[in-house]
């Protein structure tokens, strides 16, 4: 019997083997088993990805190595069962883990990423509709897509990454995916560049991280976003760099080792990032809350971290406390200035009253985007009127336009590159001046904060607003929103 055993194994030694080659040979192009750090003749520099963030670790902890890709939680036995309902929802709970490699002189960006992603929708879904601007303006290059550990055949439509399921999901169950992709950093502010660019010594990258989100087109006939995407509880991002930078966000660093940092980041919708190697980080003590300016020299960094404090006092008064431990302000090489939740851009080159009055109104945009969430393409005016009018009462500064007025109910589409800013901001927060002025003293701040501790982390909209508003007050809106949101009225 002793040679029919020893055959056996010799048997078992040889499947082995021919399994293992055909796994490595099953592995998506330019994906390797482990992202090795960036090649750079740079990474011999002396370790540290950058000065030490006052009140937060350098050291390392149990963070990968640098270059490794997150984790792969997917359980053994998956929850998606055969079918299909051709349906996706915004519903879904979704936490990011990514690894991420950026060449800053090559201008090149690798991201290996996996999302834990609980149906909260009410019915299953067969797919996931992942946003990233790195798709249109990145030349982004799709690798291999997991759903649960098994390759599903993921497109890219546009800014969006379609993410089949292999089945139904259904609701309050989880799947895990993991996904890759490569993408080319521009070196241009033309355009809808500046949202995911290199220029001079700052890169600044909006939207990069596929986040779940719904399906709009990115192109439109002005700056408007086109964008609705899911807020997250938990996102960790580790950044390998192909040299020392100090990397802005809206998380906290909680890691550094070598030419990798780590952040993470709770109740957000999205994870911006801005780095340079010559920032320098100034630090403004508010209450509870630690403001943090990203900035090269000569920026009227003081006069910005004075306003940006002065309208987070002001602003929780009127609309609820600010809800994040910290606020990060970040300067970029130039284009518009933007929001993410707990973090602002302010571009290069603004001064006197449009510098002043961009901090206010991308300060307004953590309560009216941050906070409360809505579809930035389709009901523009529930974020952007409801900023501009936040951020024009706290500032003083109201700006004018020469634009006609028009309807406030339609969506970014519509509307022209000429007057876009001039119907949707400011036009639009006129009319929520005129309706605060029609309620009693203290009916529209008593209102707004309502409706910012109803949709306190979710999802709101202008329907949803103007009901509250009308809500606290016996006075009758509707001759002002009939004419100006005739499809609610």
């Amino acid at each position: 019997m002793q040679p029919l055993r020893t055959g056996l194994v010799v048997s078992l030694i040889a499947m082995l083997i021919v399994a293992a080659c055909e796994d490595a040979a099953t592995r998506s192009p330019g994906v390797p088993a482990a992202s090795p750090t960036p090649i750079s003749g740079a990474a011999s520099q002396a370790a540290g990805g950058g000065p030490s963030d006052p009140g937060e670790t350098s050291g390392p902890d149990s963070s990968p190595a640098p270059g490794t890709p997150p984790p792969d939680p997917a359980p053994s036995t998956s929850a998606i069962v055969p079918g299909s309902v051709d349906r996706t929802s915004i519903d879904l709970v979704a936490t990011y883990d990514a690894a991420v490699n950026l060449w800053f002189d090559a201008r090149r960006l690798r991201v290996d990423e996996s999302i834990r992603v609980t149906n909260r929708s009410g019915a299953g879904l067969d797919r996931v509709e992942l946003n990233t601007i790195a798709a249109p303006l990145g030349n982004m290059r799709l690798g291999q897509t997991d759903v649960d550990g098994e390759v599903v055949a993921a497109r890219v439509a546009d800014q969006t990454i379609v993410v089949p399921l292999g089945g139904v999901l259904p609701d309050g169950a989880a799947a895990t995916l993991r996904v890759r992709y490569q993408a080319t950093i521009p070196a241009t502010l033309a355009g809808s560049s500046w949202m995911f660019t290199r220029v001079g010594d700052i890169v600044q990258a909006s939207r990069w991280l596929p986040w779940v989100g719904l399906r709009h087109p990115f192109g439109r006939p002005n700056h408007g976003d086109p964008f609705f995407t899911a807020l997250s509880p938990s996102v960790r991002v580790r950044i390998t760099t192909d040299r020392r930078l100090v990397i802005a966000t809206p998380g906290r660093r909680t890691a550094v080792d070598g030419l990798t940092q780590t952040f993470e980041a709770q109740n957000v919708r999205d994870f911006h990032i801005v780095a340079s190697p010559s920032f320098s980080i100034h630090e403004r003590k508010v209450g509870d809350w630690t403001l943090r300016a990203y900035v090269r020299g000569g920026f009227q960094t003081d006069r910005i971290l004075d306003w940006a404090a002065d309208g987070l006092r002001k602003m929780s008064r009127l609309a609820g406390d600010y809800p994040y431990p910290r606020f990060t302000i970040a300067q970029t090489a130039g284009g518009y200035a933007l929001e993410g939740p707990g973090m602002i851009w302010i571009p290069t080159g603004l001064s006197g009253s449009r510098l002043r009055w961009n901090v206010y109104h991308e300060t307004a945009h953590q309560w009216f985007y941050g906070v409360v969430g809505s579809d930035g393409a389709l009901d523009p005016f529930a974020d952007e009127a409801v900023a501009t009018h936040l951020g024009q009462v706290v500032s003083g500064i109201w700006r004018t336009t020469t634009c006609a007025q028009r309807r406030l109910d339609l969506s970014i589409y519509r509307y022209g590159e000429a007057c876009y800013f001039g119907q949707i901001y400011l036009h639009g927060a006129n009319v929520l001046e005129r309706l605060r002025d029609r309620m009693e003293p203290g009916e529209y701040w008593r209102a707004v904060r309502a409706y910012v501790a109803e949709h306190r982390f979710g999802i709101g909209s202008t329907r949803e607003l103007l009901a509250t508003l009308q809500a606290f007050t016996a006075r009758d809106l509707e001759p002002i929103l009939a004419r100006w949101f005739p499809s609610l009225y």
